[in-house]
């Protein structure tokens, strides 16, 4: 739209004002929560911020951008970590935000779904599939803020993945969005519809190129009965990958969370955070998380526990070990490692990574890529944490303690990023586990994914987004076709 003048521009504007209503329509200097990335790494400007408050308005808002040939860059709760939900930084943009479609539309408990807008924020759905005696079990840090539609576009994960899986899995139908304006109903709830091509699967993942999610139905599950999590320390990433193994064999189906974190990790909370009292950090180089999620009962969970641990014991797969004995305790203990992030943030700039191993070569992985990238630039510090339960590793770098860690990123983040990418590769392993591409990723997808499946991508997108109206510039580098 750069080469429209501004009477151009006002009339989209009022144009868009009329769909969605005045204070619905943001312009001027007030965008900073919608125009800035999560890590405040990244700021756009756009041309306007746009609130619809219903699907039909959604459609509509497209259309018009569509018909001005005005991309649009469609927004949750901008909780992402790889620049896919801000504007570019050329003020012709519009961020379709869908905050305002916040709805909880259907509770079928008889079905054991629930059916919310994409704005519905993760952790009321949460709550209120617990009110009816159900569990969401989607679950990550930034739940307090994140949105359903974010969730399915980026494709989510968190920390109970081994046992629920990804958003995806979570998820039987879609409300979207076309690049054209149409509206795609795909709410039934279905467990089981073999009609050919599976669109739902498209969108999710798609990071809003492909269409807009406006609304989904998705699974819940029984509450379990009793819910437990230990907290261990080992001496090896090694020990750590047999005692899931272990764990795997003793729970079957109730494991339902499996974390790992290094020392320098718990290190960053306990100084940044000293009042959440970091168990067993100061005497092990990793520790891990556990939770079990029961059906029977709590003394049948703790059983389960307690067996786990003393066969761990007896194998030397662990030095030590607590149960959480009550829920604060357990809520303690996870806030712990849902704090890992935020002490990044307090330690400073750095360079990170979300990454994805085969579970038999996570340690040979780390083994390799600490000694490079410690080969490369002296003094680094290792923040290793994550989802070791299905394999997801944040693999971050923080600056030694000599380096301002702005210039630390600015002089090493590219050179540690072909290490660790390229090593990933070597690995068998994925350069995006649950954050998504987005527009950081971008030039690493097209050299790490295989040139067959980039270009069956690209079609994808062409076929979908013929005009590439829809966050150009994420997840695929396009030509623009207009």
């Amino acid at each position: 739209m750069s080469g429209e003048n501004l009477e151009t521009k006002s009339d989209l504007i009022a144009t868009l004002v009329a769909i969605v209503g005045p204070q619905n329509l943001l312009t001027g200097d007030d965008l900073e929560s919608y125009e800035q990335d999560w890590r405040k790494r990244t700021q756009g400007k756009s041309l306007c911020v746009v609130r619809p408050g219903s699907t039909e308005e959604v459609a509509r808002v497209i259309r018009v951008c569509a018909a001005a040939r005005v991309t649009i860059v469609p927004q949750g709760g901008n909780t992402g970590l790889v620049d896919g939900s801000v504007p570019d930084a050329s003020g012709t943009q519009v961020v379709l935000s869908l905050r305002r479609m916040n709805s909880l539309r259907a509770l079928d408990p008889q079905n054991m779904t629930i059916t919310v807008d994409a704005g519905y924020v993760l952790q009321l759905l949460q709550e209120k599939a617990d009110e009816a005696g159900f569990l969401f079990p989607l679950s990550l840090g930034a739940e307090g803020s994140c949105t359903i539609g974010g969730n399915l576009a980026t494709n989510a994960g968190g920390t109970q993945v081994v046992r629920y899986g990804n958003a995806r899995e979570l998820c039987l139908g879609l409300e979207v969005v076309t690049a054209q304006g149409e509206v795609l109903d795909g709410l039934s709830g279905l467990r089981k519809d073999n009609t050919g091509y599976d669109l739902r699967d498209l969108f999710i993942g798609s990071e809003g190129t492909l269409g807009v999610i406006t609304a989904a139905t998705l699974k819940l599950y029984p509450k379990p009965v009793a819910k437990l999590t230990a907290w261990a320390g080992v001496n090896s990433l090694e020990e750590a990958c047999q005692l899931l193994s272990m764990a795997h064999q003793f729970m079957s189906s109730s494991l339902t969370g499996f974390e790992v974190m290094n020392k320098f990790s718990l290190s960053l909370v306990d100084k940044h955070y000293p009042h959440l009292r970091v168990p067993l950090w100061e005497q092990v180089p990793w520790c891990v998380l556990i939770e079990v999620s029961d059906s029977e009962s709590e003394e049948h969970a703790r059983g389960l526990f307690e067996r786990l641990l003393e066969k761990a014991f007896e194998d030397g797969l662990i030095a030590d070990a607590i149960i959480a004995e009550n829920i604060k305790q357990a809520q303690d203990l996870w806030h712990i490692r849902e704090s890992i992030t935020l002490a990044q943030v307090e330690e400073g700039f750095n360079v990170k990574h979300d990454i994805s191993i085969p579970l038999s070569l996570m340690p040979d992985f780390v083994r390799e890529a600490d000694s490079a990238i410690a080969a490369a630039v002296d003094g680094v510090r290792f923040v290793n944490f994550g989802h070791l339960g299905d394999g997801n590793l944040h693999y971050n770098i923080q600056a030694p303690e000599s380096m301002r860690g702005k210039d630390f990123v600015e002089q090493y983040e590219e050179q540690i990023g072909r290490i660790v990418y390229d090593t990933v590769g070597k690995y068998q392993g994925s350069i995006s586990a649950e954050h998504g591409i987005g527009s950081l990723k971008i030039e690493k997808l097209t050299r790490h994914k295989s040139p067959v499946a980039v270009s069956l991508m690209h079609s994808i997108k062409k076929a979908l987004d013929p005009m590439n109206i829809l966050n150009p510039g994420r997840v695929i580098q396009v030509q623009s076709f207009f």
